[in-house]
């Protein structure tokens, strides 16, 4: 198994990356998250945070929200096809326990295959 990492590549960090995910990505919705997918540019699938204080106003529950959303994301990565992905916090999120985020975003990254072309979708991790 691959170790779980979060790399500097692996992460949205301009912001003219997050313009091109919301100009040309594709939504999901779940109770807690809205994750916003386009292909991405690299061979590997990429992160983007933009939680706003609007959406969740203490800091203190941001930050839980945030280490949820990257944890997640770094067990699932070596499985998701090449997309850049921006994930929104609803309003509801701030009060939901830390499993049943994990849960949320357990459904949702499968749902991110349908984003990508079909030369960058990965087989399922069962057939490696």
């Amino acid at each position: 198994m691959p170790q779980a990492a979060f790399p500097a590549t692996a992460r949205l960090r301009q912001s003219a990356e997050f313009r091109a995910v919301f100009a040309h990505g594709r939504k999901f919705v779940s109770s807690g998250f809205v994750v916003i997918a386009a292909d991405g540019p690299t061979d590997q699938a990429r992160l983007g945070l933009a939680l706003a204080k609007r959406r969740i106003a203490r800091a203190v529950e941001r930050n839980r929200v945030k280490r949820v959303l990257r944890e997640s994301f770094r067990v699932h990565r070596d499985r998701l096809a090449a997309v850049d992905v921006v994930v929104l916090a609803r309003s509801r999120t701030a009060t939901m326990s830390n499993a049943a985020l994990f849960e949320q975003l357990e459904a949702l990254w499968p749902q991110l295959d349908r984003v990508a072309t079909p030369s960058q979708a990965r087989p399922p991790s069962g057939s490696r």
